[in-house]
């Protein structure tokens, strides 16, 4: 890399770290009052964990070489980041490191994804045991199959050099993969009291606001770094991930309009979440026409799925199905149908090509849904039934911040 890419690169690292915190106001904010510290807390943990978990082993597991089958990469081959660091050190090579700081941030950021599906009933540390143990057997494989040469890669085993699934910067990697994750951890930990019958507001819109902005801001990072240059596929993911955003924002008010009679600044900043979703797999694969049927499509797509909750009577708190896994799988298929050939890859369905590219882009999704199902089943169940998940169901009602914590976000007025 020259030092104009270099640069690129460790701002979009950076970039992508600020979306954690981010993601800590959005879902703290989306929080009730009585348990926004530990909904962010979850966020900066999963920074801590996830991070010593990727320097241990993550990384190999994604980016080493392919072991039985490209299921998943050397665990040995970068333990400590060894070689990555062997080639800074030795022969003067920073590449590694820089694009192991960047798959690091990428790990981060899904694993708090899931948090917002278990907000107001998790032990904090059973959630720290849950993001370290994901991130290693769940996260780190899928990122191998799809960007490490696995399964999931061009020619990797289930594809072929002719026809092959595409997610630029994790359509399924991470958007589908944490929904599921959250899916599953929703129904393993059961509703809270008196979910569908009390009123369960975000306590605090401003930050729901801030933390969307945040979001969408770090988000330039995830998919324009994403091109590893500071080059021509870096600027249509720019620009594709605006158009996209934007038309989501649009969508989901208009549902919200015809549907509730308000266009909320809720709505809004879900809206900024779904787009940024679908478009990330999508990012280089569309044109800008592709990008606004995407993003509209997401927002409206996202807005009626959140509701799915109280109708099959799945706790997910803060709409990481509603939003990540419909946006995530919508952006996944909806390169089948508005992909373009301009970087290399093949048309859609509706742009010119036939019906391979999108069964490329279902098998992928569908592969990816049932191994975090399963993954994450088996780790929450190890957790449930070891050192327990749940907080009693009285530490819910009182505050989960006071007790899991020692604090409180706000103090009562004298």
């Amino acid at each position: 890399m020259d030092s104009g890419n270099i640069a690129w690169l460790l701002t979009s690292a950076s970039l992508v770290l600020l979306m954690t915190p981010g993601l800590a106001f959005f879902y703290g904010g989306m929080s009730r009052g009585k348990s926004v510290l530990n909904m962010m807390m979850m966020s900066f943990g999963a920074i801590a964990v996830v991070a010593v978990a990727w320097v241990l082993v993550g990384n190999g597991i994604s980016v080493g070489e392919s072991m039985a089958g490209g299921l998943f990469g050397n665990p040995a081959s970068d333990f400590l980041l060894s070689n990555s660091w062997a080639d800074y050190a030795e022969a003067g090579d920073g590449e590694g490191l820089i694009a192991t700081g960047f798959g690091a941030t990428f790990a981060i950021i899904t694993v708090a994804l899931i948090s917002g599906s278990i907000a107001d009933r998790a032990k904090f540390s059973a959630w720290l045991v849950f993001a370290f143990l994901w991130a290693i057997l769940v996260y780190s494989p899928v990122s191998h199959w799809v960007w490490g040469g696995g399964i999931l890669a061009e020619g990797g085993g289930i594809f072929t050099e002719d026809w092959f699934a595409q997610d630029f910067a994790g359509g399924t990697v991470v958007h589908i993969n944490a929904g599921v994750a959250g899916l599953v951890l929703a129904l393993l930990l059961g509703i809270r009291k008196g979910f569908g019958k009390d009123p369960m507001r975000p306590h605090n819109l401003p930050f729901v606001m801030l933390g969307a902005a945040l979001l969408w801001f770090g988000w330039f990072g995830f998919n324009a770094g994403s091109a590893f240059a500071a080059d021509v596929n870096a600027a249509a993911a720019w620009v594709n991930t605006t158009a996209a955003t934007a038309a989501a924002i649009l969508g989901w008010l208009l549902v919200e309009k015809l549907r509730d009679g308000k266009a909320t600044s809720l709505g809004a900043a879900s809206g900024i979440v779904a787009g940024l979703v679908a478009i990330t797999p999508a990012a280089v694969a569309v044109d800008p026409w592709g990008a606004l049927l995407i993003g509209v499509f997401a927002g409206v797509f996202s807005s009626l799925a959140v509701g799915l909750k109280y109708k099959f009577n799945y706790d997910d708190s803060l709409d990481v199905v509603g939003v990540h896994l419909v946006a995530g799988l919508w952006g996944t298929l909806a390169i089948g149908l508005f992909g373009t050939d301009t970087f290399g890859a093949w048309n859609g369905l509706f742009t010119g090509g036939g019906i391979e590219g999108l069964w490329a882009q279902t098998v992928a999704a569908v592969v990816t849904i049932a191994y975090s199902a399963v993954a994450t089943l088996i780790i929450g169940l190890l957790i449930k039934y070891t050192i327990g998940f749940r907080v009693p169901e009285e530490v819910e009602v009182a505050g989960i911040d006071l007790v899991e914590h020692g604090e409180t976000a706000y103090e009562e007025a004298k």
